[in-house]
């Protein structure tokens, strides 16, 4: 399976007022990029390109040590609801864990407590990310009803990342969900087992 990065959308911003430097970052579901106005297509193309692939290996240095430590990855955490959440998911903990094998992630409202199975050391960046925003979404809304769904599908990879997890699952024969990483094997493709469909996400 291949770990290529999903495709974000990109807006470019060009100012008059900007003569040679270029800069850019994240904005909830895109990449926005600033140039100056005077740059030709080609240096727009060859600019995007580059600042994409600095924001990429930025996120990349960010992972190297929340895989390290769970101190980490409660850093991580917050950032994203930060991000994503307007800061209003506030974990206490995120830890990684050995012991899960039906679920890519969990956590406990009451104590605000978010678990991460260790399988997930070596995913991509980007689909590490998606299982602890969908986690930290359920700090503030349980289950996975249209309130729920409004606040994870803010993470912009979300479809890439659940088409992700659904591949790992599949290719390690793995009892695990591929489309919501904390529910259990019921849930496959979208429908649960009895036949009905899983609620609609962002809608």
């Amino acid at each position: 399976m291949g770990t290529t990065r999903p495709v974000e959308a990109v807006e470019v911003r060009r100012s008059s007022r900007r003569r040679r430097t270029v800069s850019a970052y994240r904005d909830a579901n895109r990449i926005v990029v600033l140039i100056p106005a005077r740059f030709s297509k080609a240096e727009e193309r060859r600019w995007v390109a580059e600042m994409v692939a600095r924001l990429d290996a930025r996120d990349a240095r960010r992972w190297a040590g929340a895989r390290a430590s769970d101190a980490a990855l409660l850093t991580r955490a917050r950032q994203l609801s930060e991000q994503y959440l307007d800061g209003r998911a506030e974990p206490a903990t995120v830890r990684w864990v050995s012991n899960m094998t039906t679920r890519w992630g969990s956590c406990t409202p009451t104590d605000r407590s978010i678990r991460v199975s260790a399988r997930l050391r070596d995913v991509p960046p980007w689909v590490l990310d998606y299982v602890l925003v969908h986690e930290l979404a359920h700090l503030l809304v349980p289950g996975h009803g249209v309130a729920f769904w409004a606040l994870a599908m803010r993470y912009p990879r979300t479809e890439r990342a659940r088409g992700y997890l659904e591949g790992v699952a599949a290719t390690a024969r793995l009892d695990m969900p591929g489309d919501d990483p904390d529910l259990g094997a019921g849930w496959v493709r979208g429908r649960r087992v009895d036949g009905s469909p899983v609620p609609p996400p962002g809608r």
